[in-house]
């Protein structure tokens, strides 16, 4: 199984106040229920305060890197993705469980 995790940043000047970063975040809790490779789909928004925290995660669980391949390229994940580069910049690790 691969755990499949997503930290995205807001650029400067965007912030949750910005009708874009609630777009995305309504478009990443659709992304579990339409991409099938997806076994388990976590999200949400970061609740610290730190000046380090990034401000919105994504994790996903995957059968292997083959159903993370197909998950990176299905449509509606695409879709995500053009939202949240728009507002952010991001880091991601698969690691295996």
């Amino acid at each position: 199984m691969i755990r499949h995790v997503v930290l995205f940043k807001f650029k400067p000047g965007v912030d949750w106040g910005d009708p874009r970063a609630t777009g995305a975040e309504r478009t990443a809790a659709q992304v579990g229920g339409e991409v099938p490779e997806l076994r388990e789909w976590r999200y949400g928004r970061n609740v610290s305060t730190r000046d380090i925290a990034y401000d919105f995660l994504v994790d996903g669980l995957l059968d292997d890197m083959a159903a993370v391949d197909r998950y990176l390229v299905h449509p509606f994940h695409q879709q995500a993705i053009r939202q949240w580069r728009e507002i952010s910049e991001w880091v991601v690790v698969d690691i295996e469980e």
